[in-house]
């Protein structure tokens, strides 16, 4: 009988070298597995591969050695533990996530929940080719948010009280972008918010509080790690809303469906279409 290799890479399942031998590819978002889930992994690669996993580098497990004949008991052991197999080829590709606010002190984004939400929204839909999401908390950037097709980073809008101040100098020392001059002996402070980049340092690092702010998602897009390297580029302002952060995401999505050809990523749509032409598109949304 002819095996339909494409529509079991299709469910998460990829050939190794070894005859009819799988590395089968189980569904992860934002890395989470309870120790339930991997005990249940633990059974199936003992029993059904060589006895260990692969961890990926988008925080998924993959299990080789599977044998093609006994594909269906797998899943159905797996399933039974509360593990889903993922997905491969042109579609969305595992969500990755950092731990974000929920648990980490330097988070400002609940990433594992948006994560999640994303997940339900797109995960697995079918693309001209694969097209990756990430969050990442903050703008330490543990998850590198703009090596992803669409990248989420935590950041936030600082906003400046004079009647707190007291012209230390500290903020405009921990500035990456030297968005911030304070003459300490005119006791005059200076922000350009044109040059902020969203990250919050002299919000933590002001010992009078003078320095406050407003949580939001700052977005890249058009990242790429592979065959090519791109960086994911910024050209929205930091949003706040999170229904519009889906908008977002839907118009890029849209666009991609619209003017990719077959196996082209996202980076090298934008590059040939217009990145101007885009972002036209995304800046109707706001």
């Amino acid at each position: 009988m002819a095996v339909d290799y494409k529509a079991l890479k299709k469910g998460g399942l990829m050939r190794q070298r070894q005859k009819d031998c799988f590395s089968m590819r189980l569904k992860s978002v934002g890395g989470h597995f309870t120790a339930g889930q991997l005990a249940t992994v633990q059974q199936v690669a003992e029993k059904y591969g060589k006895g260990y996993v692969h961890l990926t580098s988008r925080q998924g497990i993959e299990i080789p050695y599977i044998k093609l004949q006994e594909i269906d008991e797998v899943k159905e052991v797996l399933k039974k533990g509360g593990v889903e197999v993922g997905v491969c080829g042109p579609r969305v590709r595992t969500i990755t996530a950092c731990q974000g606010a929920a648990t980490c002190p330097s988070g400002l984004i609940d990433t594992v929940k948006l994560a999640n939400e994303f997940d339900r929204r797109y995960g697995g839909k079918e693309l001209p080719h694969k097209f990756k999401f990430g969050f990442t908390g903050c703008h330490n950037n543990c998850l590198k948010a703009e090596e992803n097709d669409l990248g989420v980073k935590g950041g936030v809008l600082p906003k400046w009280e004079a009647a707190s101040c007291m012209y230390c100098g500290v903020c405009e020392a921990v500035c990456p972008e030297k968005a911030i001059r304070v003459d300490k002996e005119k006791k005059a402070l200076a922000f350009d918010q044109e040059s902020c980049v969203y990250c919050g340092k002299c919000i933590k690092s002001c010992p009078t509080d003078a320095w406050t702010g407003e949580n939001g998602f700052v977005i890249s897009f058009g990242g790429l790690y592979g065959n090519r390297i791109a960086i994911g580029r910024h050209f929205l302002p930091i949003v706040f809303d999170e229904a519009k952060v889906y908008e977002i995401v839907d118009v890029t999505l849209k666009f991609f469906e619209e003017n990719a050809k077959p196996s082209e990523r996202f980076a090298n749509c934008l590059d040939r279409v217009g990145w101007d032409v885009f972002e036209k598109r995304v800046e109707e949304v706001l």
